[in-house]
């Protein structure tokens, strides 16, 4: 895989024309591009498939939260579209979680297409250990909710998780090699952290052992002294591949 493959760019724009700006100078820059609820809820269904005509993966960005037959029936829909990936909020409970593989499964088979990863959503980088105890009344430290809720789509046999970098490693060690991870909360060294609480650089993330990084405002709006978003790109990327080599001389 090229450095570059590991990198998910956050199309957090509210239309279409941005979206596919962004898509026609980034795609051989970046590996795929997610589709979050702004610019699905601006666009609809359709700016997915204006993004794969220009060249575009698609990870869809649904945090899908729902009992187990809705969230069934969305990733029923989510699959007949061909996106790449979409996630569903491991919140929802282990029944969801299988609900939501099942049917991606079943209608891949029908349809006679690949079957998109899906992806359970853990605990939301903007969430730091003072809102998880005193807003959600979780008693349990993140890196110990994020273990749990990554055990149940381990369990649930999905693909992976979403998770900060901050606990990648955690995850590999209680709960499972196999498992994709992917980080947002990914922030360059000369980026800002805006509203991600929980973050660290690509070249971190990827030595702590996460699968793909999703970046955003890094990105397509960097800031003036990088340049435009591809020279954003490309820097992120030189860290990955820095990150690739630290782990190649550690082999040795």
């Amino acid at each position: 895989m090229r450095p570059e493959d590991k990198v998910i760019v956050a199309l957090d724009v509210p239309t279409e024309k941005a979206a596919l700006e962004l898509v026609e100078s980034l795609r051989d820059a970046v590996g795929m591009f997610k589709v979050g609820l702004e610019l699905l809820h601006s666009e609809g269904p359709k700016i997915i498939h204006r993004i794969m005509e220009q060249g575009g993966r698609v990870f869809l960005d649904g945090k899908f939260l729902d009992i187990p037959n809705t969230v069934a029936n969305v990733s029923r829909a989510i699959t007949r579209h061909s996106v790449d990936a979409f996630n569903v909020h491991a919140l929802g409970g282990l029944e969801m979680l299988k609900a939501a593989l099942r049917a991606a499964t079943e209608e891949a088979v029908e349809c006679d297409i690949a079957r998109p990863l899906v992806l359970g959503v853990t605990i939301l980088t903007s969430i730091d250990e003072l809102m998880l105890r005193q807003q959600l009344r979780i008693e349990y430290s993140i890196e110990e909710q994020v273990v749990h809720l990554a055990s149940l789509c381990d369990k649930a046999g999905l693909d992976g998780v979403i998770a900060s970098p901050r606990e990648i490693r955690a995850i590999r060690q209680h709960v499972s090699a196999r498992l994709i991870i992917v980080t947002p909360g990914v922030r360059p060294k000369w980026a800002v952290a805006h509203d991600q609480k929980r973050i660290l650089t690509p070249y971190e993330a990827i030595l702590n052992g996460a699968s793909y990084l999703v970046v955003g405002r890094p990105i397509t709006q960097p800031p003036e002294c990088v340049g435009s978003p591809v020279d954003a790109a490309r820097l992120v990327r030189d860290e990955v591949e820095e990150a690739f080599q630290k782990l190649e001389g550690e082999k040795c």
